[in-house]
Formats: C-alpha cells, structure tokens, sequence
C-alpha cells in the first residue's frame, strides 16, 4: 500500500506536490481555529456570564425576603414584574408560563452569524432560574437569559478574520511558490530537452543557462558536457572517415594489382588455351581437355572482373554516380532475371564524387546483394535523390524481411560505418509487407583526405 503511494504522488507534478502540502495546511489550519475557538470561546462566555448568573440569584433572595415582610405580597411581586424591561437579561416566568428558551436557541438578535457557527460554539449552560415563594409556595422563577448577539457576533468576526488571514497567506504562499516553481521548472525543463538532444546526438544546440544557480551550474556543467561529446564524435567522425579512405585506397591498391598482375596471365592463358584448342583434337568420348581448360579461364576471368568491380568501381570516376548505378543495375538483372528490379535515379548524381559517391554505390551494391542472396524477393526498387540539403538512397523489396535478432549483416554494418563517417544515417525496416534500406547522407561531397604510402 505504501510503494503504491509512493507510486501515485511520484507521478504527480512538481506544482501539483507542491499545492497540496498548502492546501492541507489551511484546511488544517482552519480546523485547528475552529477547534481552538470552539475552546476557549466557550469557556470565556461562561465566564463573563457568571457574575450576571449571581446577581439573578442575589435579586431572587432579596424579592423572596421583600415579599415575606410585605403586607401584600402579590402586589409587591406585580410592582416588581412592571419594572422589568423586556430587554433585561433578568425576566420573570410564572409557574403556568411558557418554558424557557436556552440562549443557543434564542435568536434574537444573531445580526448575520450563521446557525451552523452558533452551534460549532457549543454555548455554556448561562440560563439560571431562581424560584420566586409566597407563603412558602413557588409561584414563578426569576430567570437569566442573557443576549449573547454581540459576544457571538465579536465571535463571527474573529474568525472571519482568522480565516482571512490564513486564506490570503496561504494565497500569497501559493503565489510566491508558483513563480519560484515556474523560476525553476523552466530551467529544468530546458535542461530535460536539452539532454534529451544530446541523447539523440544533437550536440549543436545549447542548453539555455538561467534559474537558480545550482540549476544553472548543471546547465553550464551540460553544455560543457555537449561540447567535449560533439569534440569526440566529430574526431570519431574523421577517424572512421580516415579509415574509410585507407580501406578504399586498400581496395584500389588490390584492384589494381588484380588487374594488372593477374588480367594479363589469365589473357595470356586463354590465348595459349584457344590455340592448344585448335591444334588438339577430341579424345575418345573425354573431349578436348584444352576445350576445359579454356572454359575455367574464362570463368576465371569473370569472377575476376566481379571481384574488380566489388574492390573499386572504375565507372564511378570515368562515367559518373549516375551511370554507375545504372550499370550495376543492369547487372543485377542479368544475374537475377526473376526479380523485377525497378528504379527512380536521379540524374544529378553524377555531380557527387569522392568518399560520398563511392558510399551510394557500395550501399545499393550491398543492399541488391542481400535481396538477391536472402531476401527471395520477386521484387525491388531502388531510388535514388539528391537536393541541396541530402542524398537520399532506398532500396526495397518484397521478400522475407531481415531478423529480428540480427538486423544488420556483415555488409550492411560495413555500410553502415561508411555512412557514419560522412555524418549519414542508414537503417532497416518493415512495413506494408515489404523491408525497406534507407540511407540519409549530407549533400555537400565530403573532400577525401590523401593517404601516403
């Protein structure tokens, strides 16, 4: 029961913690006036009602002698009865009259104070009733009813203002919590969205520093933190790109050594291979062994030149991005002619070279390579646009979709790097029964760094 109250004011707002303690501190404030009032105002009526209570018994004792010693008692009680005012606290009530009212019931003259604030008071036992004899029989009672309007009126207006005052310094303490809650939410609340941007990677942005000056220490504290993380992510940034740029030049280096080593020794043993086929003659029902030969050669030649273009695409330097992608296209449907392979290239992207249009290709490379080894897709599309402000690449597909437990494969984390290194994104997902590679990259081409040795 505690852990689920705890729970329940956990949630609440700041203001909202804040009010409440406020609003139970006057509501208990005024009970404890109350309570208090009810106390001693009770206790100081019985007080000043007392001396009043004794003088309507010394008046009893005095008209009861007066009466004994007089000749004609009755008239000397008639006399006595016509000098009392109806306004008197001290009233006289014959035997066969009407009983008396208790002064909590007598309302004459309440002048606005409520019934409910009467009875909260609890008025002390006041009335006294003093019995009045003639010839030792009680013919009447000289009664004190005292008129307590003014004193429950005073009473009225004390805790009026009682209440007055707590509700306006509760109010003025609300007020004063408010804008100090306000002075230091705000702060807060920038801190909260700001940390939130660094979360996400935005590290440009400041914190705005203000409020309090432990809130604005941890603003200021912030803001340095953002600075030093946008420091290591931009030197993270230009460590990958230089290991980018190494891996490509790697590339270019084998590419080369490919071509020009082993293209000319798989040319020159084709061309030995071809003229032993010409010269040899068939064996028996084994064929021309030569004829074999020739055909591993020119096996040989085009996994060769597969590994040339996965190593470096020459066509990106000699015929543009644009062109490129259009190839490597075109050879994704010779390789597969049961995917139906559509595409939306835009032709500016013939403007992006270096590091950035090297990523683009190797991106729609190794996405075609997945939808062709493991997505048994029946179709894809591929989509390709650059603006002034981003280029970006999609690449989807009505295949199986990618697992859950490994969403990037060994190529698409390579790309994936790749893309990082030039402030891009790339991410993978599922929707509408089809799986979808997008890639967001930065549309100014990034300047390749030159790479000794």
């Amino acid at each position: 029961m505690r852990v689920r109250i705890d729970l329940m004011w956990q949630r609440l707002s700041f203001r909202t913690q804040l009010f409440l303690p406020l609003g139970a501190s006057f509501l208990a404030a005024l009970i404890l006036g109350g309570v208090l009032l009810q106390i001693f105002a009770t206790s100081q009526l019985a007080d000043e009602n007392e001396p009043a209570r004794r003088s309507t018994r010394t008046i009893a004792t005095a008209l009861n002698n007066t009466l004994r010693a007089s000749d004609d008692p009755q008239k000397m009680l008639d006399a006595f009865v016509q000098s009392l005012t109806t306004s008197s606290d001290i009233q006289f009530r014959s035997a066969e009259g009407a009983p008396v009212p208790s002064p909590k019931n007598d309302t004459r003259n309440l002048q606005g104070v409520p019934q409910w604030f009467v009875n909260l008071l609890m008025l002390p036992g006041t009335d006294v009733a003093a019995p009045v004899l003639i010839d030792g029989r009680r013919i009447g009672d000289i009664v004190f009813l005292p008129d307590l309007s003014a004193d429950l009126f005073e009473k009225w207006i004390g805790f009026l203002a009682l209440t007055s005052l707590v509700a306006v310094l509760t109010v003025l303490t609300g007020i004063i919590a408010y804008v100090f809650a306000g002075s230091a939410l705000h702060p807060l609340q920038h801190l909260g969205e700001g940390l939130t941007r660094m979360r996400r990677g935005d590290y440009a942005t400041p914190i705005p520093v203000g409020g309090p000056p432990e809130i604005r220490q941890s603003c200021a504290e912030a803001n340095a933190l953002a600075a030093t993380l946008a420091q290591l992510s931009q030197d993270n940034r230009d460590l990958m790109h230089r290991l980018v740029s190494l891996q490509d030049d790697e590339r270019r280096d084998l590419a080369r050594e490919l071509h020009d080593e082993l293209g000319p020794l798989l040319f020159s043993i084709r061309a030995g291979t071809i003229a032993l086929v010409d010269a040899s003659p068939p064996v028996g029902n084994l064929g021309n062994p030569a004829q074999q030969v020739l055909q591993s050669v020119e096996a040989l030649q085009q996994t060769n030149r597969r590994i040339l273009d996965r190593l470096r695409p020459l066509y990106i330097e000699e015929l543009g991005l644009a062109t490129s992608v259009q190839t490597l296209l075109r050879n994704f449907r010779k390789q597969a002619p049961h995917i139906v392979l559509t595409d939306t290239i835009d032709p500016d992207l013939n403007v992006i070279d270096g590091p950035l249009a090297r990523t683009v290709y190797r991106v729609i490379q190794e996405a075609l390579t997945n939808v062709l080894r493991h997505a048994k897709a029946s179709s894809a599309h591929v989509q390709a646009t650059v603006s002034s402000e981003a280029l970006v690449i999609e690449i989807s597909d009505d295949g199986g979709g990618f697992p859950a437990d490994n969403v990037f494969g060994r190529g698409l984390t390579g790309m994936h790097e790749r893309v990082r290194a030039l402030s891009g994104s790339l991410s993978l997902l599922r929707a509408d029964e089809r799986t979808y590679v997008r890639c967001r990259l930065p549309a100014e081409p990034a300047r390749e760094e030159p790479v000794g040795g």
